[in-house]
């Protein structure tokens, strides 16, 4: 049997994995579903929070893999195959995404027509900011991202059966372009989906801002299920302590990246102090707001960041799979507080369907991803950048 065969035919212990996360994620929209009867309103709003963190992951990832394939080198190669199977979960993301559109005049002012007429700004907005369009221009964001995830996983496939080293060309091609085709949505999905819950505020940083943490969250993702895959035969084999580090140097300067545009956010409108532009930050520093807040300052930035400078926490599986399962519940604590405060007006708004939105989403969508995980072996060895990880492996 092949060295490609044994790492296919060993996730099938994913199964029950499988298993417990479709469980879990029919349970969670049954839930939703109720509560949907109970308080249609909370239900949109919840189930808007879940759905940003969640495809926040996937997309993500395809940022990654993107930057991968552009730069080269054995540093993606382990965390390739759990990046394209983020990647290949965006056609069901799509679907998920119907009960935002059904719930655009519960969620968005500038969807119900009585308080668009009797406002200026919105009024001057309506061109762009209107259901119908809103509509399409998420349909054509689904479209892209989909379409270039369908070619670098269809590639990839290939590359795994003829080995065929032209194939890294045309990923460059591809990559190059997409990668700035992936900000450019990105910003505009983000001001789509969430900025303009407050449509009377804006933000020329806020796109750049949300697009880093769906790369942070991302990255992750990918190194906890690294570290999971590695306690076992056949990835224990192919993981060093070389691999770890070189993925924690990198989670560490995603947490800084992150940490750069939300300062410097806050410092511009700080130090413009415009009546236009504060009430964000105003609103997002009271009514109990302003401890979420602390707490995203200590566990997406302070706390990752002391614990990344160490090199022996960098390459100790256990230790780095624990920062970046501390990074992914403070990406969903960053979600919930750029999102809700727009919806609630204090944290005493928090509700049970917050949770089950979030884990009935995270149900379907892990799932999937699981099931995209075991299509196919779980490094990519046609890469030739594959040999130059086990060479590094004895580094």
């Amino acid at each position: 049997m092949t060295d490609s065969t044994a790492l296919l035919a060993r996730t099938e212990g994913f199964a029950r994995l499988e298993r417990a996360a479709l469980g879990a994620g029919i349970a969670g929209l049954l839930a939703c579903g109720a509560g949907f009867m109970i308080d249609p309103d909370q239900f949109f709003e919840s189930y808007l929070i879940g759905y940003l963190f969640w495809s926040g992951l996937a997309l993500g990832s395809l940022a990654i893999l993107m930057l991968q394939h552009m730069t080269g080198g054995a540093w993606g190669i382990l965390i390739r195959r759990i990046l394209e199977s983020s990647t290949r979960t965006l056609p069901v993301l799509a679907i998920l995404f119907v009960p935002v559109l059904l719930g655009l005049r519960r969620l968005y002012l500038w969807a119900r027509p009585e308080v668009v007429a009797a406002d200026e700004l919105l009024l001057h907005k309506a061109p762009y900011l209107n259901p119908a369009f809103f509509t399409i221009r998420a349909a054509a964001y689904f479209g892209v991202w989909i379409l270039i995830a369908h070619f670098l996983n269809r590639w990839s496939a290939e590359q795994d059966r003829t080995g065929d080293a032209g194939l890294l060309r045309r990923f460059q091609l591809l990559c190059g372009p997409g990668l700035l085709i992936y900000v450019l949505i990105g910003t505009f999905s983000s001001v789509d989906w969430v900025m303009s819950l407050e449509p009377h505020w804006f933000s020329t940083i806020y796109g750049v801002l949300f697009v880093a943490g769906q790369v942070l969250g991302a990255i992750s993702f990918a190194i906890a299920v690294v570290v999971a895959l590695s306690r076992r035969e056949p990835m224990a084999s192919y993981v060093a302590a070389s691999h770890y580090h070189d993925l924690g140097k990198l989670l560490l300067a995603f947490v800084l990246v992150w940490s750069y545009f939300a300062f410097s956010q806050f410092l511009i409108i700080w130090a413009g102090n415009l009546p236009e532009e504060i009430p964000w930050y105003l609103r997002r520093f009271s009514g109990g707001w302003q401890w979420v807040g602390l707490a995203l300052v200590i566990l997406q930035f302070a706390l990752p960041f002391v614990m990344l400078l160490s090199r022996s926490l960098k390459r100790d599986s256990a230790l780095l799979g624990r920062v970046a399962i501390l990074v992914i519940l403070a990406r969903l604590v960053d979600v919930y507080w750029m999102t809700a405060p727009a919806l609630r007006e204090s944290l005493g708004g928090f509700h049970w369907l917050d949770i089950a939105a979030a884990g009935g989403i995270g149900g379907i969508w892990l799932f999937f991803f699981l099931r995209k995980l075991r299509e196919r072996p779980l490094m990519p060895l046609g890469d030739p950048f594959a040999r130059e990880m086990m060479r590094h492996a004895d580094g």
